[in-house]
């Protein structure tokens, strides 16, 4: 049964557990929601009240599983699986993402990918963001000629920026490349520079970074890669996970958008550890990235 829903729904074996998860969650607290309504009105008769209770139980459920699909990552797929129940019932055919997007959005946004390293997230960023009719991957930003990102960015056709870092840090340099190529948000993944207050301003709420711990602990300069892992193990946390967040001008330190968690098992390694979060990471950043942009795009409007 499992395996059928998985193929029927196109996701992977971590998105069904997380979307399973978010349908019962979301059908617990709806009934939760439904009888707290019924205890408001005063309706006597069995019958009336059953017709009641299930029209605020069918109202209340998209509602309360779009809220619960949020923290859990799943908000882009619970949005067209609504779309596509609407459609049905009200007979006209569901527009899936080959529809214009300035019937969907008054705007499109072109996002940057920093990176520093050998991409993969940046990797499943781009790929679920390769047919996407609003949001496009229209530069990958790094700052070490040879890493591995920039052979992922030239097989997806992405046109690339190689920064250098005195020049970066004077905060403003790259603006006019940025500004040519319509950036307006610009994604971490995996970028060991801090960044400058002049291009934090330039994008103010509009950058975003995922971090390999749980903020506010473990955050920090110095805090990335292994070493985050191995303060993790040395404190003897029984769990880690990841963080999105927004940058500001302290390292890990801007607002929280999104956490999700792991276990630490006994006798992990640095290595073990970073095998879980990575998987973490790939399977919330590109969602969480994309419920981020849309939301704000639904705001300008």
């Amino acid at each position: 049964m499992f395996e059928k829903l998985r193929h029927k729904w196109k996701v992977d074996s971590t998105q069904l557990f997380l979307v399973i998860t978010t349908f019962a969650v979301g059908g617990s607290l709806t009934g939760i929601a439904a009888r707290k309504l019924m205890t408001l009105l005063p309706v006597q008769q069995a019958v009336l009240w059953t017709i009641l209770y299930i029209i605020i139980m069918t109202l209340t459920w998209p509602v309360m599983v779009l809220v619960v699909s949020i923290p859990l990552g799943q908000f882009p797929f619970f949005k067209n699986y609504l779309a596509r129940i609407a459609s049905r019932i009200s007979g006209s055919p569901h527009k899936t993402e080959n529809v214009n997007p300035h019937k969907v959005m008054p705007q499109n946004m072109n996002i940057a990918i920093f990176a520093s390293g050998a991409g993969s997230n940046a990797r499943k960023i781009i790929e679920h963001f390769s047919s996407h009719p609003q949001i496009k991957i229209a530069l990958v930003v790094c700052n070490k000629p040879g890493a591995g990102v920039l052979d992922i960015a030239a097989e997806h056709g992405i046109p690339t920026l190689l920064i250098e870092k005195e020049q970066f840090f004077r905060g403003d340099t790259y603006l006019p490349q940025l500004k040519d190529k319509g950036i307006g948000f610009i994604v971490l993944a995996g970028f060991l520079w801090k960044i400058p207050a002049a291009l934090i301003a330039a994008f103010p709420h509009h950058i975003i970074n995922i971090h390999p711990a749980l903020l506010p602990k473990y955050g920090g300069k110095g805090m990335y890669g292994s070493y985050v892992h191995e303060a993790v193990i040395a404190a003897g946390e029984k769990e880690s996970g990841i963080t999105i967040h927004y940058v500001d001008e302290q390292y890990d330190h801007g607002g929280t958008i999104f956490q999700a968690t792991c276990p630490v098992e006994p006798g992990d390694t640095p290595a073990s550890l970073a095998q879980r979060i990575h998987s973490l990471e790939h399977a919330h950043y590109p969602a969480v990235i994309e419920q981020t942009i849309l939301s704000q795009l639904v705001k300008n409007h």
